[in-house]
């Protein structure tokens, strides 16, 4: 079952959000396997992620990746996600 994912990132600035992400995006394998879509939106206080998953699992697997870039990158840590199962989701 997909899942919708909000993660409050307060502190975090859009400069280390795409840090992160250029170093997601270089490494090799498909990092986003299972993302179906994905938003980050700058708070003024920081950001607020918000992902489509094909399942729970499919973001675990990519929390296990990400999460240690983060903290090498001395990025704050977030409160836990939000996750919400869907009832159902598209693209126009």
């Amino acid at each position: 079952m997909a899942i919708l994912v909000k993660i409050d990132l307060p502190g975090t600035t859009t400069d280390q959000y795409d840090t992160l992400n250029s170093r997601l995006q270089a490494l090799p394998g498909d990092t986003f396997a299972g993302c179906i879509s994905h938003a980050c939106v700058p708070t003024g206080t920081g950001l607020v992620i918000y992902d489509l998953w094909e399942s729970e699992e499919a973001m675990q697997r990519f929390m296990g990746i990400v999460m240690p870039l983060a903290q090498d990158l001395g990025m704050p840590q977030g409160a836990e996600p939000e996750i919400h199962p869907t009832h159902a989701h598209w693209t126009p």
